[in-house]
């Protein structure tokens, strides 16, 4: 069974600036404000990274710049920074020499790990404030509303991007 979708009128603003608010908030909360993050020594691009490259086992830049929706420049000098520190590791592709397959390595895995149960500690830890009905609607919620925002960017994409998304 389809859901019905319907466009949130401008007029509804009270729905929307108090949505945006909640958001506001919990970016505060979250401490994506800080210069750093999740008790390391890293601004949140690069952790998201690392949760995400050991999440996939194998990430190349450009799924790193597609997932995360930032600039080719910025994920460069990042993850250049990540190999350094000695998080990751680039191995060249078998099939195709100009393709990096980034891991993390055993430096990065400890680090994912500690992230990880920063993370959870987190979100337990608020969540310990809810009853259970009230922790499944923050689950629901969030889940559903993550889609939604994934699916605007897929919507507002320019084509060019998508063509080139495709054939990386």
């Amino acid at each position: 069974m389809s859901k019905k979708r319907t466009s949130v009128a401008s007029s509804d603003g009270v729905l929307v600036d108090a949505i945006r608010a909640a958001s506001r908030q919990m970016v505060r909360e979250l401490g994506f404000l800080q210069t750093t993050l999740a008790a390391t020594d890293y601004p949140p691009s690069a952790v998201h990274t690392l949760i995400e490259i050991g999440a996939r086992q194998s990430m190349t830049a450009s799924e790193v710049t597609e997932f995360l929706g930032l600039e080719k420049s910025s994920v460069s000098r990042m993850l250049r920074k990540l190999i350094t520190a000695g998080e990751l590791m680039e191995s060249t592709s078998a099939a195709d020499a100009r393709i990096k397959h980034l891991k993390l390595t055993r430096k990065g895995q400890k680090s994912r790990a500690a992230i990880e149960a920063f993370g959870r500690h987190q979100v337990s830890s608020a969540l310990a404030h809810l009853t259970p009905p009230e922790q499944e609607a923050v689950r629901m919620g969030l889940t559903i509303y993550a889609g939604a925002l994934a699916g605007r960017r897929e919507r507002h994409m320019p084509a060019a991007a998508k063509l080139q998304i495709a054939q990386s």
